[in-house]
């Protein structure tokens, strides 16, 4: 009993453990004095990604890269661990 436990207790980390995997986080400066949300597409699976305004921080999209974020301006491909620079509403990979 004790075996199948640990056994278990082992499985369910490794799942976490590879579901925290399946992300791209990437680095931003928003220029903009406004939040934007854009949709983005993972492995096919649809989410959202918001950019705070008038800030530095990083991102985490979930879901495998690459990661297409659909702007007003046109799609960036993200990869993860990018340095991004957004003004007038347009990404740019540094």
């Amino acid at each position: 009993m004790k075996t199948k436990l640990s056994a278990l207790t082992l499985v369910a980390s490794l799942l976490a453990s590879s579901a925290a995997w399946a992300a791209v986080t990437v680095r931003y400066y928003n220029r903009d004095s406004r939040d934007y949300t854009w949709a983005a597409v993972c492995s096919g699976v649809k989410t959202s990604v918001t950019f705070g305004r008038s800030q530095t921080a990083s991102v985490t999209i979930q879901g495998s890269g690459p990661c297409t974020v659909q702007t007003d301006a046109g799609k960036v491909v993200l990869k993860g661990g990018e340095d991004l620079d957004i003004k007038d509403g347009k990404i740019q990979v540094k």
